[in-house]
């Protein structure tokens, strides 16, 4: 039962369930736009576990749960004895006795997999190395809010196609029938069983892979996420010049046919210089901008923006889906 109630992974679910979703999300969105008050969750206990740091998840997470009346507590990597001192199957029967649901941002697929075996209580992938569920629903909300629909849409990523967020905009896209195209290096190309799994549960359009930008000319929506993922140990250098071709820059754009393309990235970005990071690996190699040049993301915020707010009411209905009947 409790695995049935986890938000683990898209392809748990069917192409309606994930509609139904995206559907719910907005709903929670319009309610929260006019103030109306949505505490449909009061005094229930959430558990928020963080191996990796996090902007819009932990945020998302803790607005949310609040919002709808539950208790939310942090449990950072130096917080408990995650695998360290305790294994993580006792950590997980421990905590499902005292919380109602679990939120799990790591590394491993199989940790969060084994907290919704083990612990009895619904468990939320806020991000592992394999998939990015979560970031999912926000994602396929904003393109709905923009085109009203999925159907003979066109997604293209640009990057490093082996990462979480390439591997989830595959299935995703594949679930909801929209042709997906991952543009990349072939040394970045995403493994053989992930494009299986997305063939798998296909139900409409394309779904292509390929080295040649040239396929951006039929595209809706372009998406792209930084080139580097957090604790990938890669040489940058070595990884910044393989996907330079790649970067979303307004030539890029320019051989894009489709009116009002999106522009999508799941944050945060090295746009600018002004992180630590963006500094250093100016001062080191040379480079002001990464994935995305300044120019197209300051021209597009408004919709990044937009996809960064809608994790906080995508990520509502889930948490609300896997706990309104407990």
């Amino acid at each position: 039962m409790a695995k049935a109630k986890s938000f683990l992974k898209e392809i748990d679910y069917s192409k309606k369930e994930i509609e139904d979703f995206i559907n719910l999300a907005l709903r929670f969105k319009k309610l929260k736009k006019e103030r109306i008050p949505h505490r449909y969750l009061d005094g229930l206990n959430i558990a928020l576990i963080f191996e990796k740091a996090s902007t819009r998840t932990r945020s998302a997470f803790t607005v949310a749960g609040q919002d709808l009346g539950m208790n939310m507590s942090y449990l950072g990597k130096d917080d408990i004895q995650l695998g360290k001192k305790e294994s993580l199957v006792d950590t997980a029967k421990v905590l499902g006795t005292m919380f109602d649901g679990i939120e799990y941002r790591g590394f491993k697929q199989e940790s969060v997999e084994l907290l919704a075996e083990f612990s009895g209580v619904p468990v939320w992938n806020g991000l592992t190395d394999t998939w990015h569920p979560t970031q999912m629903i926000a994602d396929f909300m904003t393109i709905k809010e923009h085109f009203g629909k999925f159907e003979d849409l066109t997604l293209a990523y640009l990057g490093d196609g082996r990462n979480n967020v390439a591997n989830s905009l595959l299935v995703t896209s594949a679930i909801l029938g929209i042709n997906v195209k991952i543009i990349a290096p072939k040394e970045l190309q995403p493994e053989s069983e992930i494009v299986d799994l997305a063939k798998k549960h296909q139900t409409e359009g394309l779904i292509t892979i390929t080295d040649d930008t040239a396929a951006v000319a039929d595209t809706n929506i372009l998406y792209t996420d930084v080139w580097v993922s957090m604790g990938e140990e890669v040489d940058f250098k070595e990884r910044i010049d393989l996907l330079l071709p790649y970067q979303i820059n307004q030539a890029l754009l320019n051989r894009v046919r489709k009116p009002n393309a999106l522009v999508l990235h799941c944050l945060p970005a090295f746009h600018d210089l002004n992180t630590e990071i963006g500094r250093e690996i100016y001062e080191r190699y040379g480079y002001k901008e990464l994935e995305i040049t300044d120019a197209v993301f300051q021209k597009h915020s408004q919709t990044i923006f937009q996809e960064a707010e809608n994790r906080l009411h995508s990520i509502k209905a889930i948490m609300y889906h896997s706990l309104k009947n407990i």
